[in-house]
């Protein structure tokens, strides 16, 4: 299996070459969106987009404000996985594959309310 692939326990989700993260921001309620692209056996943050700024979502030095969005690229490493936290308390990560927008627990039929979601190449 190639590309990257969304997983919780033995729950596993094969997404693509790239994915968008999106997610509600829990204090300031604004969207936040990162673009993973699987390079080798790591993943590489390409692009982040944030809507406002505020309680610790600053957009860093030298984002562009395009259409009322941050668009920024992180300074980070390549990374061997993405740990995202599923939480009944506050709205679920939403999955993008290509065109294919679905909520992670769409992509992860019998995800439990409280888990811990990875993102990592597939193998």
């Amino acid at each position: 299996m190639t590309g990257l692939c969304l997983a919780a326990g033995l729950l596993i989700a094969p997404l693509g070459e790239t994915v968008t993260v999106s997610w509600t921001h829990s204090i300031e309620k604004t969207r936040w969106e990162e673009d993973w692209r699987r390079e080798d056996d790591r993943l590489r943050l390409v692009e982040a987009r944030i809507r406002t700024s505020g309680a610790g979502m600053e957009p860093p030095p030298g984002a562009v404000l395009k259409d009322g969005v941050w668009h920024y690229t992180p300074k980070l490493p390549l990374l061997p996985r993405v740990l995202l936290r599923h939480s009944p308390h506050v709205p679920t990560y939403t999955i993008c594959a290509g065109p294919d927008c679905r909520p992670a627990d769409a992509w992860l039929p019998g995800l439990p309310g409280d888990a811990v979601l990875e993102l990592a190449p597939c193998h």
